[in-house]
């Protein structure tokens, strides 16, 4: 049938350019390798990381994350965001899907790839202050910032958005993975976790570095033009998520009206249909 071909291709048009050329062979690994996993078959974080809305998170938690200056002289001095940000995003896309789908030998072969990278990343900000991504302190920042975003993100864009006790369970099974990389203090319930993005607040400030990333991210993607308006609903969408105080940071504009009924319905609109583009055949 001709909607079944045209949602094959959309998929498949995605999800390449999301995991990337090893995409369909890391997907047979995570999902088909058996053992036991880090987390059951009904847990929240599972839920959150396997929704569309992630595509929307994503993008606000990297916003968010670019506000403390020393993660953000990290990433512009090593991550190559600019000159290769598919091969950024699908190894982090990568990461992901094996410590939250993986088997346990996986996920911890993840973590340990990622700590060894960490650990050779080293640096100056443009503050003169030096930095190391394997800071126990900055890492617990990246994960503060993800999991506010993420989780934020599917309650507003997800299919199942979680109740009460959900939302905590995604806290605390999104903690054990920001452990394992060396987080010193993982929040592990909700309201912690908004208790530590406002502590982090005196530390955040909008570096040139940060608003240029934003910038990046919001006005120049590598995208081919016809798939920039769809993905414009994306990056709005992802900026609405934000605190006022990051969008403030970021001089990133907010219109209550045109944000809480156009953009948001268009939101809705496009994580449905990557939603129903990305389910796996019956």
């Amino acid at each position: 049938m001709l909607v079944d071909a045209m949602r094959t291709r959309l998929g498949s048009a995605l999800f390449s350019r999301v995991a990337g050329p090893d995409g369909p062979a890391n997907r047979a690994r995570i999902h088909d390798t058996p053992g036991p996993r880090w987390f059951a078959l009904d847990s929240p974080v599972r839920a959150v990381h396997g929704d569309a809305a992630m595509f929307i998170g994503g993008i606000a938690a990297l916003l968010l994350q670019s506000l403390h200056p020393l993660a953000m002289a990290a990433v512009a001095g090593h991550s190559g965001y600019k000159g290769d940000p598919w091969g950024r995003l699908q190894r982090t896309s990568t990461f992901l899907a094996v410590t939250t789908f993986g088997t346990e030998e996986h996920a911890q072969h993840a973590v340990d790839q990622v700590r060894a990278v960490h650990a050779r990343i080293r640096g100056t900000a443009p503050d003169g202050r030096a930095y190391r991504a394997d800071d126990p302190h900055l890492l617990t920042w990246v994960y503060t910032a993800e999991a506010y975003c993420f989780l934020a993100a599917h309650q507003r864009f997800g299919a199942h958005p979680l109740d009460e006790e959900g939302r905590d369970r995604y806290v605390a099974e999104a903690a054990r993975v920001a452990r394992a990389l060396g987080a010193d203090d993982a929040p592990s319930d909700l309201s912690t976790l908004r208790r530590r993005l406002d502590a982090y607040r005196p530390e955040l400030r909008a570096t040139r570095d940060a608003r240029a990333a934003a910038r990046f991210l919001l006005l120049t993607p590598p995208l081919p033009w016809a798939a920039r308006p769809a993905y414009g609903v994306l990056a709005a969408n992802a900026v609405g998520l934000l605190p006022g105080w990051a969008r403030h940071a970021l001089l990133l504009p907010y219109v209550p009206v045109v944000e809480e009924t156009f953009i948001r319905a268009g939101g809705h609109g496009l994580t449905r249909t990557i939603r129903w583009a990305m389910r796996p055949p019956a």
